[in-house]
């Protein structure tokens, strides 16, 4: 379906969670978030409702992301059920990898089709100071199951905080092309002044051409990441959130104040 700017709609990102097992620098601050209740996320069923809706109106490809997706309980029942929906023909997941090592033969058996793994230093030791604690061998042991389980491809996204550091671009491309990886840089985003660009090795932040709608974790169909406007599904219904959705998506991004990276999936 064609937005008012003549893009064609065809992707849905859907957070199904504001939790994470990593605490990144810049997604969480250091003391923390307040996490939404059990009773405003949304159920599985309502997520595959609104995902049988919007293939309805063009959607063929969902991304699942969080928080991070795989510490919702059952994720691998979720995927099953959306990759069973015949009109998507792309189903992914992004995900910081801790996780990858238990989930990805299973996640593989249900119909996930594609894996990003967000790695933006191959350093143990920066890693941990980046995600406040995370062991970065648990993140290559799961891209090494993903691998063995048959995903193809499997993207890497590496925030860039330095976009002249060109010594840690070069270790993660040559890291990722040993390993028959696909590379991609992003820009650190701020939501609060609007600061975005391109994606390395992506189509991402290019507002031209954006084709995607994001779905929050507590019901919200936002059309696009640095905007405030959103549709709840509870209030509004499906349909008529995602064609609200559709019809004020804005020609390119501003700021966004009401979400954060955690809580609407980057």
């Amino acid at each position: 379906m064609l937005d008012s700017y003549k893009r064609n709609i065809s992707y849905l990102r859907i957070s199904v969670t504001d939790r994470c097992n990593l605490r990144c620098v810049y997604c969480m601050p250091p003391e923390g978030v307040k996490l939404l209740s059990h009773d405003d996320i949304l159920s599985f069923d309502e997520i595959v409702e609104v995902v049988k809706t919007a293939v309805s109106f063009g959607i063929t490809k969902v991304r699942i992301t969080g928080g991070e997706p795989l510490v919702r309980k059952g994720i691998v029942e979720l995927v099953k059920q959306i990759a069973e929906i015949e009109e998507v023909n792309d189903l992914a997941i992004t995900t910081n990898g801790i996780l990858l090592k238990k989930f990805a033969a299973d996640l593989k058996n249900a119909g996930l089709m594609r894996i990003n793994v967000s790695l933006d230093t191959l350093d143990p030791f920066e890693y941990s100071q980046i995600t406040r604690g995370g062991n970065i061998n648990d993140v290559f042991q799961g891209l090494e199951a993903a691998k063995n389980s048959g995903f193809d491809p499997i993207k890497i996204n590496a925030v860039v905080f330095d976009p002249n550091d060109l010594e840690k671009k070069n270790k993660l491309k040559e890291f990722a092309n040993n390993n028959g990886y696909q590379i991609r840089f992003i820009s650190q985003m701020n939501l609060r002044s609007g600061n975005f660009s391109v994606v390395e090795g992506g189509s991402g932040g290019d507002c031209a051409s954006c084709n995607r709608l994001r779905l929050t974790a507590d019901g919200f169909i936002k059309p696009c990441l640095f905007s405030d406007i959103a549709f709840s599904v509870r209030n509004l219904g499906a349909e008529k959130a995602i064609l609200s959705a559709i019809s004020n998506k804005p020609e390119k991004g501003i700021v966004c104040f009401n979400n954060n990276f955690y809580n609407i999936g980057g």
